[in-house]
C-alpha cells in the first residue's frame, strides 16, 4: 500500500515537470549551436497609408499592360507574316548565327549577356517577344535614378561594324542601338591606293539596320561634293529628341505610338507645329535619280581562285576577265563586280538611305549630303 501511493506521488511530480517544460517561456539552450549574437538594426517603418508596392503597380497591372501588348501585335518587330525563303523570318534569320542577335530571343540575349551568340545557330528559335528587350530593374530607386524599365540595355553601344566607335542616346534609346546599326562584313568603301573596290556577294551596304548612325551622322561615304556634311551628333533629332520620344509616344491607337514603334503626329507637331513631314524636301528625286546612275554603272566581273574569292596582281589590284557588269545596284541589291571606289561610295549611301527607311528624316542634313554628293560623283 505505501509503495502504491508512493508511486502515485512520484507520477504527479514528474507530470508537473513536463507541463513547466512545455509551457515555460525559458530557452532551451541547443547543445550543438553558440550562444545567440546580437540583435540587428531594427527595420525602418513603413509610411502610414502608402502601399510598398505602388510604384510597381504603376506599370506592373493590366490597365497599363494591355495596350502595350496589343499595340507590339501591330508591330514589325512581332510581325510573322514577313517571310523570307519560305519561312517567317523570325525562323530563318534567327536560326542563323549571323543573324540570331537581332532575328531571335535566344540570340539576342546571348549576345547581350555574352558578347556572343551561339556559332552553331539555334535550333528552334524563338521569335522577338517581351522578354527579348525586358528583364529585370537595375535599380528600384527609380525617383533617384530614373525608370530603366527592366531593358536589357541603357548602357552606350559599340558598333559591330566599327569596334572604335561607341553611340550614347542616353537610357532606353540606347536599348534600340543594339540592333538598329549597320550590320556587314564589308567595310566603309574608302580609298585604298589602287582607285578600285570589289563587291563579292548581292548584300553589299550597311545591312538593315542603319538608322542610329544616320541619326549620329556618322557611317557613310563622304564624299566629296558640293553639298557639306553636318557635324557629328548635332542633327536636331539627335540633340533635341530620341527614339523613344519620337517612335513611342503614348497613344489610345494600338497602331501607333507605344509599341508598334509607329511615330504620332502628336510626337512631332511639339516641333513641327504645321505637321511633321513624310520627308525632306528633295528626297525621292534625289533618291531615284541616284538609283537610275548606280543601275547604268559598268563594272567587270573579277577572275576568282580555287576558292571563289577574286584574284589579285602583285600590286594587290583586282584581276578582271573582261566581262562587264552592268548595274552596281539593281532593284536594291548589288552585283558582284569590279567598280571604281567612287561607284561603290556612292552606292553604300544608296543602301545607306534606302535601309535607314525614314526618307532623310532622322537627320536630314546628313542625307542630303550622301544622296547628293554621290549623284555628282556618278555625273
Amino acid at each position: 500500500m505505501k509503495n502504491s501511493t508512493l508511486l502515485r506521488i512520484l507520477m504527479v511530480i514528474t507530470s508537473g515537470f513536463l507541463f513547466v517544460q512545455c509551457t515555460s517561456d525559458l530557452e532551451i539552450p541547443d547543445p550543438i549551436a553558440g550562444p545567440p549574437g546580437a540583435d540587428g538594426i531594427n527595420g525602418i517603418d513603413g509610411t502610414d497609408g502608402v502601399d510598398g508596392t505602388a510604384s510597381c503597380v504603376t506599370c506592373h497591372s493590366n490597365a497599363t499592360r494591355e495596350p502595350l501588348v496589343a499595340s507590339f501585335l501591330e508591330s514589325k518587330h512581332f510581325n510573322e507574316t514577313i517571310m523570307f525563303n519560305g519561312q517567317p523570318l523570325s525562323v530563318y534569320a534567327g536560326s542563323r548565327a549571323d543573324c540570331a542577335q537581332c532575328h531571335s530571343e535566344e540570340g539576342h540575349v546571348d549576345y547581350l549577356t555574352m558578347g556572343t551568340v551561339d556559332t552553331a545557330g539555334y535550333s528552334s528559335p524563338s521569335s522577338i517577344s517581351c522578354s527579348t528587350c525586358h528583364d529585370q530593374h537595375s535599380t528600384f530607386d527609380f525617383e533617384n535614378d530614373g525608370f530603366d524599365y527592366a531593358l536589357r540595355n541603357i548602357d552606350p553601344v559599340t558598333l559591330v561594324i566599327d569596334e572604335s566607335t561607341v553611340i550614347d542616346f542616353g537610357d532606353a534609346s540606347n536599348n534600340c542601338i543594339t540592333c538598329h546599326q549597320p550590320r556587314n562584313s564589308y567595310v566603309i568603301p574608302a580609298e585604298n591606293g589602287t582607285g578600285t573596290y570589289v563587291i563579292t556577294s548581292t548584300r553589299f551596304g550597311p545591312h538593315h539596320g542603319p538608322q542610329s548612325t544616320v541619326l549620329e551622322g556618322i557611317m557613310g561615304a563622304n564624299l566629296a561634293g558640293s553639298e557639306g556634311y553636318p557635324g557629328v551628333g548635332t542633327a536636331a533629332h539627335r540633340t533635341g529628341s530620341s527614339c523613344v520620344n519620337c517612335h513611342m509616344g503614348e497613344s489610345s491607337d494600338p497602331n501607333e505610338g507605344m509599341h508598334t514603334w509607329n511615330p504620332r503626329e502628336e510626337s512631332c507637331v511639339t516641333c513641327h507645329p504645321n505637321g511633321a513631314p513624310d520627308e525632306i524636301n528633295g528626297f525621292t528625286t534625289d533618291f531615284e535619280l541616284l538609283g537610275t546612275l548606280l543601275a547604268n554603272v559598268v563594272g567587270e566581273e573579277y577572275m576568282e581562285d580555287a576558292e571563289g574569292d577574286p584574284m589579285y596582281d602583285v600590286d594587290g589590284n583586282p584581276i578582271g576577265n573582261g566581262v562587264p557588269v552592268v548595274g552596281i545596284i539593281v532593284n536594291g541589291r548589288s552585283q558582284t563586280g569590279i567598280y571604281t571606289t567612287a561607284e561603290a561610295q556612292a552606292a553604300w549611301n544608296y543602301m545607306t538611305a534606302l535601309e535607314d527607311k525614314s526618307k532623310g528624316i532622322h537627320n536630314p542634313g546628313y542625307m542630303r549630303a550622301l544622296l547628293k554628293n554621290s549623284i555628282e560623283a556618278l555625273q
